[in-house]
């Protein structure tokens, strides 16, 4: 199977989706959708994924996978070692539930074409745009600081990698992007540094991807 990801360097959804393919030890080709440039609503592009967003992965057979959330999800299915949600069911959902709170009520919030509107059209200066960024990051924040005191175990949920993590690690490294205080955080911190230093998830980073600038 010869895998292809759509991305860009420094989108959130993308980089957890490198983390993920990194984590399952899969390879995968690279192509970049500049997304500064407006690449990703190219003709090319969106006769692959209508929406116009990244990531997409190419899995063969003509098949597409757009939206991270249900890329990660294959992974997981198709992919079961090693796995990345826990096996008992509630702790699955728990372990969901966390990843949503970031993929739900946090990134749609912060993402590029939400705050270039913000800016753009409606007229809000830089600093609001960066404030409104950093108050969705803090509540998000706040609970998984929280739920991670709880569930995890050296990383965001257990002892070992997870979904959770995929999200979490662009995650806080769009907050350090914005100006968001950290220190409020401590168990998300610890969660977060123990997940960075793991090699899978280090080779992902945006500063290390072909198309970083």
């Amino acid at each position: 199977m010869t895998l292809t990801l759509h991305g860009y360097w420094r989108s959130g959804t993308s980089y957890r989706t490198r983390i993920a393919l990194n984590l399952k030890g899969l390879e995968y080709a690279q192509v970049t959708h500049d997304l500064r440039k407006g690449e990703q609503k190219n003709a090319a592009y969106t006769a692959l994924a209508p929406q116009g967003l990244v990531p997409a992965l190419e899995i063969g057979n003509g098949v597409v996978l757009p939206q991270s959330v249900a890329i990660l999800e294959w992974l997981e299915d198709t992919h079961p070692e090693p796995p990345l949600l826990p096996r008992d069911a509630n702790e699955r959902a728990i372990a969901r539930a966390m990843c949503a709170t970031i993929g739900s009520d946090v990134h749609p919030l912060n993402n590029l074409r939400i705050l270039k509107y913000l800016k753009n059209e409606l007229g809000q200066e830089q600093a609001a745009v960066d404030a409104w960024a950093r108050h969705w990051i803090a509540e998000g924040f706040a609970a998984l600081d929280t739920m991670i005191a709880a569930h995890g175990a050296g990383y965001a949920y257990g002892a070992t990698p997870s979904l959770v993590d995929c999200y979490l690690v662009p995650q806080v490294y769009s907050a350090e992007r914005f100006g968001s205080t950290l220190s409020a955080y401590p168990n998300l911190m610890a969660a977060y540094e123990k997940a960075a230093a793991h090699p899978a998830i280090a080779a992902a980073h945006p500063d290390k991807q072909p198309d970083a600038d």
